[in-house]
Protein backbone atom coordinates (compact mmCIF):
# COMPACT_ATOMS: atom_id res chain seq x y z
CA UNK A 1 0.00 0.00 0.00
CA UNK A 2 3.09 2.25 0.18
CA UNK A 3 1.92 3.70 3.50
CA UNK A 4 4.33 5.06 6.13
CA UNK A 5 2.57 3.32 9.06
CA UNK A 6 4.28 0.20 10.41
CA UNK A 7 3.26 -2.91 12.32
CA UNK A 8 5.80 -1.94 14.99
CA UNK A 9 3.92 1.33 15.53
CA UNK A 10 0.72 -0.68 15.89
CA UNK A 11 2.36 -2.78 18.61
CA UNK A 12 3.45 0.45 20.32
CA UNK A 13 -0.17 1.66 20.31
CA UNK A 14 -1.26 -1.61 21.91
CA UNK A 15 1.37 -1.28 24.62
CA UNK A 16 0.40 2.37 25.22
CA UNK A 17 -3.12 1.27 26.17
CA UNK A 18 -1.80 -1.31 28.61
CA UNK A 19 -2.13 -4.23 26.24
CA UNK A 20 0.36 -6.90 25.26
CA UNK A 21 1.10 -7.39 21.58
CA UNK A 22 3.77 -8.47 19.14
CA UNK A 23 4.43 -7.19 15.64
CA UNK A 24 5.01 -10.19 13.38
CA UNK A 25 5.49 -9.97 9.62
CA UNK A 26 3.66 -12.85 7.94
CA UNK A 27 2.70 -13.51 4.32
CA UNK A 28 -0.84 -14.85 4.69
CA UNK A 29 -0.84 -16.19 1.14
CA UNK A 30 1.97 -18.53 2.18
CA UNK A 31 0.48 -21.66 3.77
CA UNK A 32 3.70 -22.63 5.55
CA UNK A 33 4.16 -19.13 6.96
CA UNK A 34 0.64 -19.08 8.38
CA UNK A 35 1.12 -22.58 9.78
CA UNK A 36 4.29 -21.42 11.52
CA UNK A 37 2.46 -18.40 12.97
CA UNK A 38 -0.32 -20.56 14.41
CA UNK A 39 2.23 -23.02 15.81
CA UNK A 40 4.05 -20.11 17.47
CA UNK A 41 0.81 -18.91 19.07
CA UNK A 42 0.00 -22.43 20.19
CA UNK A 43 3.40 -23.05 21.74
CA UNK A 44 3.71 -19.64 23.42
CA UNK A 45 0.09 -19.03 24.48
CA UNK A 46 -1.50 -22.46 24.30
CA UNK A 47 -4.72 -21.04 22.88
CA UNK A 48 -6.30 -18.75 20.31
CA UNK A 49 -9.47 -16.98 21.40
CA UNK A 50 -10.09 -14.52 18.57
CA UNK A 51 -9.05 -14.16 14.95
CA UNK A 52 -9.77 -10.88 13.16
CA UNK A 53 -9.37 -11.71 9.48
CA UNK A 54 -8.85 -8.28 7.89
CA UNK A 55 -6.41 -9.11 5.10
CA UNK A 56 -6.91 -7.44 1.71
CA UNK A 57 -4.33 -5.07 0.26
CA UNK A 58 -6.30 -5.09 -2.98
CA UNK A 59 -6.76 -1.38 -3.52
CA UNK A 60 -3.61 -0.91 -5.65
CA UNK A 61 -5.05 -3.48 -8.08
CA UNK A 62 -8.61 -2.15 -8.14
CA UNK A 63 -9.82 -0.58 -11.37
CA UNK A 64 -12.96 1.15 -10.18
CA UNK A 65 -14.34 2.14 -13.57
CA UNK A 66 -13.62 -1.11 -15.44
CA UNK A 67 -16.07 -3.86 -16.33
CA UNK A 68 -14.94 -7.49 -16.11
CA UNK A 69 -13.76 -7.66 -19.73
CA UNK A 70 -11.89 -4.36 -19.36
CA UNK A 71 -10.29 -5.10 -15.98
CA UNK A 72 -6.72 -6.38 -15.86
CA UNK A 73 -7.18 -10.09 -15.15
CA UNK A 74 -3.88 -10.52 -13.34
CA UNK A 75 -4.71 -7.63 -11.02
CA UNK A 76 -8.17 -9.08 -10.44
CA UNK A 77 -6.78 -12.50 -9.54
CA UNK A 78 -4.32 -10.85 -7.15
CA UNK A 79 -7.28 -9.20 -5.41
CA UNK A 80 -8.96 -12.60 -5.08
CA UNK A 81 -5.80 -14.14 -3.68
CA UNK A 82 -5.24 -11.28 -1.24
CA UNK A 83 -8.86 -10.83 -0.17
CA UNK A 84 -10.20 -14.39 -0.31
CA UNK A 85 -7.33 -16.88 -0.50
CA UNK A 86 -5.55 -15.42 2.52
CA UNK A 87 -8.72 -15.62 4.58
CA UNK A 88 -9.21 -19.28 3.70
CA UNK A 89 -5.60 -20.18 4.47
CA UNK A 90 -5.63 -18.34 7.79
CA UNK A 91 -8.93 -19.84 8.93
CA UNK A 92 -7.92 -23.34 7.83
CA UNK A 93 -4.75 -23.18 9.91
CA UNK A 94 -6.13 -21.26 12.91
CA UNK A 95 -9.42 -23.08 13.52
CA UNK A 96 -7.84 -26.33 14.80
CA UNK A 97 -6.09 -24.37 17.59
CA UNK A 98 -9.40 -22.74 18.51
CA UNK A 99 -11.14 -26.12 18.55
CA UNK A 100 -8.43 -27.58 20.77
CA UNK A 101 -9.27 -25.05 23.48
CA UNK A 102 -13.00 -25.44 23.10
CA UNK A 103 -14.05 -21.96 22.07
CA UNK A 104 -13.22 -18.99 19.88
CA UNK A 105 -14.45 -16.09 17.76
CA UNK A 106 -13.61 -15.50 14.10
CA UNK A 107 -14.25 -12.00 12.77
CA UNK A 108 -14.31 -11.73 8.98
CA UNK A 109 -13.87 -8.05 8.15
CA UNK A 110 -15.74 -6.92 5.04
CA UNK A 111 -17.18 -3.83 3.36
CA UNK A 112 -20.94 -3.45 3.25
CA UNK A 113 -23.89 -5.01 5.02
CA UNK A 114 -25.54 -8.16 3.74
CA UNK A 115 -28.54 -6.16 2.52
CA UNK A 116 -26.37 -3.54 0.81
CA UNK A 117 -24.23 -6.15 -0.94
CA UNK A 118 -27.16 -8.20 -2.27
CA UNK A 119 -27.06 -6.09 -5.41
CA UNK A 120 -23.92 -5.75 -7.51
CA UNK A 121 -21.69 -3.01 -6.12
CA UNK A 122 -21.45 -0.61 -9.06
CA UNK A 123 -18.48 1.71 -9.57
CA UNK A 124 -16.07 -0.42 -7.53
CA UNK A 125 -15.02 -2.88 -10.23
CA UNK A 126 -16.10 -6.50 -10.72
CA UNK A 127 -13.34 -8.06 -8.62
CA UNK A 128 -13.81 -5.79 -5.61
CA UNK A 129 -17.49 -6.73 -5.49
CA UNK A 130 -16.58 -10.40 -5.85
CA UNK A 131 -14.08 -10.27 -2.96
CA UNK A 132 -16.57 -8.69 -0.56
CA UNK A 133 -19.33 -11.10 -1.59
CA UNK A 134 -16.93 -13.98 -0.95
CA UNK A 135 -16.13 -12.78 2.57
CA UNK A 136 -19.79 -13.05 3.54
CA UNK A 137 -19.96 -16.50 1.96
CA UNK A 138 -16.90 -17.58 3.97
CA UNK A 139 -18.75 -16.47 7.10
CA UNK A 140 -21.90 -18.37 6.19
CA UNK A 141 -19.96 -21.51 5.25
CA UNK A 142 -17.76 -21.57 8.35
CA UNK A 143 -20.76 -20.90 10.60
CA UNK A 144 -22.43 -23.97 9.11
CA UNK A 145 -19.35 -26.13 9.50
CA UNK A 146 -18.83 -24.95 13.08
CA UNK A 147 -22.48 -25.07 14.13
CA UNK A 148 -21.81 -27.87 16.64
CA UNK A 149 -18.65 -26.26 18.01
CA UNK A 150 -18.10 -23.40 20.45
CA UNK A 151 -16.56 -21.19 17.78
CA UNK A 152 -18.57 -18.28 16.40
CA UNK A 153 -17.97 -16.75 12.98
CA UNK A 154 -19.22 -13.21 12.36
CA UNK A 155 -18.59 -10.80 9.49
CA UNK A 156 -18.18 -7.16 10.52
CA UNK A 157 -18.23 -4.06 8.35
CA UNK A 158 -17.19 -0.57 9.41
CA UNK A 159 -18.79 2.41 7.76
CA UNK A 160 -16.96 5.25 6.03
CA UNK A 161 -13.83 5.00 8.11
CA UNK A 162 -11.44 7.84 8.75
CA UNK A 163 -8.29 5.83 8.18
CA UNK A 164 -4.94 7.54 7.81
CA UNK A 165 -5.14 7.14 4.05
CA UNK A 166 -8.70 8.48 3.82
CA UNK A 167 -7.84 11.57 5.84
CA UNK A 168 -4.71 12.13 3.77
CA UNK A 169 -6.68 11.82 0.53
CA UNK A 170 -8.97 14.63 1.70
CA UNK A 171 -6.10 16.78 2.95
CA UNK A 172 -7.23 16.76 6.58
CA UNK A 173 -6.31 15.10 9.88
CA UNK A 174 -8.46 13.57 12.59
CA UNK A 175 -8.42 16.85 14.52
CA UNK A 176 -9.91 18.86 11.62
CA UNK A 177 -11.66 16.17 9.55
CA UNK A 178 -14.83 18.25 9.25
CA UNK A 179 -12.93 20.69 7.01
CA UNK A 180 -13.31 18.07 4.27
CA UNK A 181 -17.11 18.43 4.29
CA UNK A 182 -17.00 21.47 2.02
CA UNK A 183 -15.71 19.23 -0.78
CA UNK A 184 -17.11 15.85 0.34
CA UNK A 185 -20.30 16.68 2.28
CA UNK A 186 -21.42 13.08 2.85
CA UNK A 187 -18.18 12.52 4.78
CA UNK A 188 -20.27 13.83 7.68
CA UNK A 189 -21.31 10.23 8.41
CA UNK A 190 -17.70 8.98 8.73
CA UNK A 191 -16.33 7.20 11.79
CA UNK A 192 -12.98 6.52 13.41
CA UNK A 193 -11.38 3.05 13.40
CA UNK A 194 -12.01 3.02 17.15
CA UNK A 195 -15.77 2.71 16.58
CA UNK A 196 -15.73 -0.69 14.92
CA UNK A 197 -12.90 -1.84 17.20
CA UNK A 198 -14.99 -1.11 20.30
CA UNK A 199 -17.86 -3.08 18.80
CA UNK A 200 -15.62 -6.07 18.12
CA UNK A 201 -14.25 -5.97 21.68
CA UNK A 202 -17.80 -5.98 23.03
CA UNK A 203 -18.70 -8.89 20.75
CA UNK A 204 -15.64 -10.84 21.88
CA UNK A 205 -16.66 -10.33 25.51
CA UNK A 206 -20.22 -11.57 24.88
CA UNK A 207 -20.63 -15.15 26.18
CA UNK A 208 -23.53 -15.48 23.75
CA UNK A 209 -21.58 -14.34 20.67
CA UNK A 210 -22.52 -17.57 18.93
CA UNK A 211 -26.02 -16.15 18.34
CA UNK A 212 -24.54 -13.87 15.69
CA UNK A 213 -22.72 -16.66 13.84
CA UNK A 214 -23.13 -16.48 10.07
CA UNK A 215 -24.31 -12.86 10.18
CA UNK A 216 -22.86 -9.62 8.83
CA UNK A 217 -22.94 -6.91 11.49
CA UNK A 218 -22.11 -3.26 10.91
CA UNK A 219 -20.23 -1.07 13.36
CA UNK A 220 -23.55 0.73 13.96
CA UNK A 221 -25.38 -2.54 14.73
CA UNK A 222 -22.66 -3.55 17.18
CA UNK A 223 -22.93 -0.12 18.79
CA UNK A 224 -26.68 -0.46 19.26
CA UNK A 225 -26.40 -4.00 20.61
CA UNK A 226 -23.59 -3.32 23.07
CA UNK A 227 -23.95 0.38 23.83
CA UNK A 228 -20.53 1.44 22.53
CA UNK A 229 -19.84 4.76 20.84
CA UNK A 230 -17.26 6.40 18.65
CA UNK A 231 -14.67 8.63 20.32
CA UNK A 232 -17.01 11.63 20.05
CA UNK A 233 -19.84 9.79 21.82
CA UNK A 234 -21.89 9.26 18.65
CA UNK A 235 -23.06 6.08 16.91
CA UNK A 236 -22.75 6.81 13.16
CA UNK A 237 -24.94 4.54 11.01
CA UNK A 238 -23.16 4.86 7.68
CA UNK A 239 -24.90 2.11 5.71
CA UNK A 240 -28.43 3.25 6.58
CA UNK A 241 -27.39 6.82 5.76
CA UNK A 242 -25.90 5.73 2.43
CA UNK A 243 -29.15 4.04 1.37
CA UNK A 244 -31.57 6.64 2.72
CA UNK A 245 -29.66 9.85 2.02
CA UNK A 246 -26.57 9.66 -0.19
CA UNK A 247 -27.84 7.15 -2.78
CA UNK A 248 -31.09 9.08 -3.10
CA UNK A 249 -29.22 12.25 -3.99
CA UNK A 250 -30.41 14.12 -0.89
CA UNK A 251 -28.36 16.91 0.69
CA UNK A 252 -25.81 15.72 3.22
CA UNK A 253 -27.28 15.72 6.70
CA UNK A 254 -26.28 13.19 9.35
CA UNK A 255 -29.04 14.25 11.74
CA UNK A 256 -30.65 11.09 13.10
CA UNK A 257 -27.85 8.93 11.72
CA UNK A 258 -25.21 9.40 14.42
Amino acid sequence: MARPETIEETADLIHATGGDGSALRVDHSDIKAVEALVNKIGSEKGRLDILVNDIFGGHPYTQWDKKLWEHDIGAGFTMLRNGVGTHLITCAKAIPLMLSTGHGLIIEMTDGTSEYNKAFRRNVGFYYDLVKANVERITIGLAAELENESVAVVAVTPGWMRSEQMLENFGVSESNWKDALSDVPHFCISETPTFVARGIVALACDPQAKRWSGRVLSSAELARQYGVTDVDGSQPDCWRYTVEVENKGLPADATGYR
